[in-house]
């Protein structure tokens, strides 16, 4: 049996067929996407460097000897590399457990293919058994709480152990549960629009159009709305 950390390892390393020579890159946030950062700096003498979804990948490119870009200052991206705390049948996810959220859909939405790594866990008939994250301005977060139980959900204020989670962007974080989200287009557009919400974990309008998920067997290539595969990889449409 292989370790969950060693098929986050393999989908990193698989990504890189997709990062296109001489171009930037964008780059996710999370464990998974730590490990495709390593893997990264063994071809970064043959890309311009990356444009990050957070402090926390930028600190780890910069390590590495990666140069980081602010998005304002380049223009669409080729391809963006991230993880997903769900995925679902369609390429539709669930984001937002490290709670880089917003500026992940802001480099996800510049970018021209969005590359999804991921193991086998990650996969769902239906988004909703990990916790909804959603950035929220602070002065609306009980409001909030009240819209969610409307609609079955929980929601709670992320810790730190200090104190509510702050965010890159100064904001706090509800984590929501007890949804099932079976039309991931509407509910985005929904909680999107509620007063206070800076930016809901559903990744509907910013999906996948690649999915590489690790498992015991290898990593399996998952296309969505004929989408294109580098050469040799495996398929599965």
């Amino acid at each position: 049996m292989h370790t969950q950390d060693e098929l986050k390892a393999w989908v990193g390393q698989a990504a890189l067929q997709y990062v296109v020579s001489g171009e930037l890159v964008g780059v996710g946030t999370g464990s998974t996407v730590n490990k495709f950062i390593a893997a990264l700096a063994s071809i970064k003498s043959r890309i311009r460097g990356a444009v990050s979804s957070s402090e926390a990948s930028s600190k780890l490119l910069r390590a590495y000897g990666i140069a980081v870009f602010e998005c304002n200052e380049v223009g669409q991206l080729p391809v963006y590399v991230d993880g997903a705390d769900e995925i679902d049948a369609r390429g539709y996810m669930i984001k937002g457990g490290g709670a880089a959220l917003t500026r992940e859909k802001i480099v996800a939405a510049q970018s021209d293919r969005f590359v999804c790594i991921a193991d086998q866990s990650k996969r769902v008939a239906t988004l909703g058994r990990f916790p909804l994250p959603v950035e929220v301005i602070p002065m609306a977060s009980q409001r909030l709480v009240r819209q969610f139980a409307a609609l079955g959900g929980q929601a709670r204020i992320r810790q730190d152990g200090k104190g509510p989670w702050m965010t890159d962007n100064g904001q706090h974080i509800l984590d929501v549960s007890g949804l099932q989200i079976a039309d991931p287009l509407a509910f985005e557009s929904m909680v999107n629009q509620w007063p206070g919400v800076v930016t809901v974990g559903v990744f509907a309008h910013q999906k996948a159009n690649v999915c590489l998920l690790g498992s015991s067997a290898g990593v399996e290539t998952v296309l969505y709305d004929g989408s294109v595969p580098p050469p040799d990889a495996p398929v599965k449409t």
